[in-house]
């Protein structure tokens, strides 16, 4: 059984350099934090702190020049990618800002996706596909493509598509970003009965500081380097 409250991301002294025409670019300069599991944690920072590239750390999807990272039992630190991406689809979901949807896809498909990826047969992928879209209240929109639907809606196909293989911890990049006001409130809700009723641990990267209500702790990014 995995217990809860241990600690489930651990970056100690993370650092992330990038050559750009000649100059020396850190968007991580040292970097380090944890966080427990089923913890709703916020990761706030200006546009250009590093917030984002933190979170990429975070979900295997970059690797740092120096520096250690842990996600569950693994240092992921300096791993290959097929290793990553065998951890990446089992233990982190994804919500994007733009919600990255396959537009020839349609909402079942979509979120069909992940599942495909490891190895999850076809018959059970469509069912979880259906009863995830059922979960998030979009049965009447599973057969639509993203074009067919609203903002809001998709980036609830988005959430379903994190949801696909059951992982520990959902990473959502600026989530309510490119949503209204009231729609915004509706995914944060969703993200916290995820957090309070199934036990996910989120991880929410934002500027937006009416968000702090959702959260259990707040980590604040500037210039690289992070402040718990």
């Amino acid at each position: 059984m995995k217990k809860k409250d241990a600690t489930i991301i651990e970056l100690k002294d993370v650092y992330k350099i990038y050559e750009l025409g000649g100059k020396e670019v850190r968007a991580l300069n040292g970097s380090s934090l944890h966080i427990r599991r089923g913890e709703f944690v916020l990761i706030m920072g200006p546009s250009g702190s590093g917030k984002s590239t933190l979170m990429n750390m975070v979900g295997c999807l970059d690797l740092p020049t120096s520096g250690t990272i842990h996600l569950e039992n693994y240092n992921i630190a300096h791993l290959p990618e097929s290793d990553l991406a065998q951890i990446r689809g089992k233990t982190v979901g994804f919500v994007f800002q733009t919600f990255n949807l396959i537009a020839t896809l349609t909402a079942l498909e979509n979120v069909m996706l992940p599942m495909t990826f490891q190895g999850v047969p076809k018959i059970k992928r469509i069912q979880r596909a259906r009863e995830l879209l059922i979960e998030v209240g979009l049965l009447d929109r599973i057969n639509h493509k993203p074009s067919e639907i609203s903002g809001g809606e998709r980036q609830r196909v988005a959430i379903a598509r994190a949801l696909a293989n059951d992982p520990d911890v959902i990473l959502a990049d600026e989530p309510t970003g490119n949503l209204d006001t009231k729609t915004g409130v509706k995914i944060m809700e969703m993200l916290s009965s995820l957090n309070k009723n199934k036990g996910k641990t989120i991880v929410v990267v934002t500027h937006d500081s009416r968000l702090t209500t959702y959260a259990d702790r707040v980590i604040k990014i500037m210039d690289g380097v992070t402040n718990e």
